[in-house]
């Protein structure tokens, strides 16, 4: 576990920073509430679109920062997705442990979403502005102080 948590944080490192595939990406999940997530719905915010993985220790630290930074502003909204190929009860048991404010829903790794690159490393996290275009991507760890200057600059 520890040298595919290395291998992956190594990947992210080195990955260079891109842009979804799309200038104004879309985004239909369904969360493991059994809840659907829109992307086009949420328009007038900045959305957080998380890829984490359960294994991902840097994820994992990542977690509360993330759900503090949407607790503390009404203008931003989060859903995380696992990006790993687990049994989704394994997923919903850890978030049980590791509890967030925003919805999680489960990717299959080997269709992502259409209009998002495939994640080079994990966490990779995209910042979506309030009229839909990426924002910033963030490759490795990201924080509400990363997040707040990016929003800052209106990226």
């Amino acid at each position: 576990m520890i040298l595919r948590t290395l291998a992956v944080v190594a990947l992210a490192l080195a990955a260079p920073a891109m842009a979804a595939t799309a200038a104004k990406p879309g985004l239909k999940v369904t969360t493991l509430e059994g809840k659907p997530f829109d992307l086009s719905a949420q328009h007038g915010k900045w959305v957080i679109v998380n890829y984490w993985a359960t294994w991902c220790v840097p994820c994992i630290k990542e977690m509360p920062d993330i759900s503090a930074f949407v607790k503390s502003r009404k203008d931003v909204v989060a859903i995380g997705l696992a990006f790993e190929d687990t049994d989704a009860k394994e997923i919903k048991a850890f978030v049980d442990k590791h509890p967030v404010v925003y919805p999680i829903a489960q990717l299959d790794v080997t269709a992502p979403p259409k209009d998002f690159d495939p994640p080079k490393g994990l966490p990779t996290t995209y910042l979506i502005a309030p009229d839909g275009h990426v924002a910033q991507r963030f490759v490795g760890p990201v924080t509400g102080e990363k997040l707040s200057e990016a929003i800052a600059r209106g990226s």
